[in-house]
């Protein structure tokens, strides 16, 4: 099993790219479509040395609600832009000529994490209002069609909740199987200190029984619950948020995975069944035997 990466490998590569070039630099038009029906543009306009990063993101007036301009105001500090280009939600300017001592390595990490740092807002409100001893109402994040992250901070707790639909009978099945895992794993002494995972199939968790949500067969509710120790202040909180972001990702990759090497070890049997037939010298009937007589 693997690990998605949090930030955009496409906006890495091309903005280290352009960082380490050492001579004049070119105009440059990206378009690039993320997870989750993101979309990025990279384009220089009137001068060849600003670059304007710009991100669609379905979801983000409602991150705007939970604090996402602050939160990027804070990471991107003069780069975030007020008002962002038409057709966008967030836009980032970043003019080369100013960019002086700025360490550029960290500076790609930051622009590759755009999106991660936006969705990062809901999650910082529940932890900062668990840390006051409060309670907040339910923070909604509709980040896919059909699919949402509820986050929901109290005075003890902060509980994330993800509703998925899988989209066939065998994903349903194979998904049943991998969050049953993640329900009885936390029982090994080694992770009992992971967060809690529960599973709810069609129904949803007590947490969001107020709200009208759909239970289809095909839907499926994952419930974290995270305790002050998952979301300590520093790295420990950021790889939280960073981690638990990519779930749905994570899961429905690793879905697709199992089917495909399930298929290819199918075809494999199927193969060497194949050879085994073809070796194969069936005898042929009485009447069909040809029949030699001596002179």
């Amino acid at each position: 099993m693997i690990l998605l990466e949090e930030g955009n490998r496409i906006l890495e590569e091309t903005f280290r790219e352009r960082f380490n070039r050492t001579d004049e630099p070119e105009k440059l038009f990206l378009t690039i479509h993320d997870f989750d029906g993101v979309s990025y543009s990279v384009e220089t306009k009137d001068s060849k040395s600003v670059v304007y990063l710009s991100m669609n993101m379905k979801c983000y007036p409602e991150l705007r609600q939970y604090g996402a301009d602050n939160i990027l105001f804070r990471e991107y500090g003069a780069l975030f832009q007020q008002t962002a280009e038409p057709g966008f939600d967030v836009t980032l300017r970043i003019d080369e000529t100013q960019l002086g001592a700025v360490n550029k390595d960290e500076l790609v990490k930051k622009l590759a994490l755009l999106k991660r740092n936006a969705l990062a807002a809901p999650f910082e409100a529940a932890f900062y209002a668990q840390s006051q001893g409060q309670q907040t109402n339910i923070m909604t994040v509709n980040y896919r069609d059909q699919e949402a992250i509820y986050i929901m901070g109290f005075p003890d707790r902060v509980t994330v909740i993800f509703s998925t639909v899988f989209k066939e009978e065998t994903d349903q099945i194979f998904g049943r199987v991998f969050l049953q895992e993640f329900v009885d794993a936390r029982r090994q002494p080694a992770i009992q200190n992971a967060p809690q995972v529960l599973y709810s199939p069609r129904e949803p968790p007590l947490e969001l029984r107020g709200l009208k949500l759909s239970d289809a067969e095909n839907i499926g509710y994952v419930t974290f619950v995270l305790f002050p120790r998952h979301f300590t202040p520093g790295p420990i909180r950021e790889d939280t948020i960073s981690r638990i972001q990519l779930f749905r990702d994570y899961l429905h990759y690793h879905i697709k995975a199992s089917k495909a090497y399930m298929h290819s070890r199918m075809r494999a049997r199927v193969e060497s069944f194949l050879k085994v037939l073809n070796r194969a010298k069936p005898e042929k009937p009485e009447d069909q035997k040809e029949k030699k007589t001596m002179a």
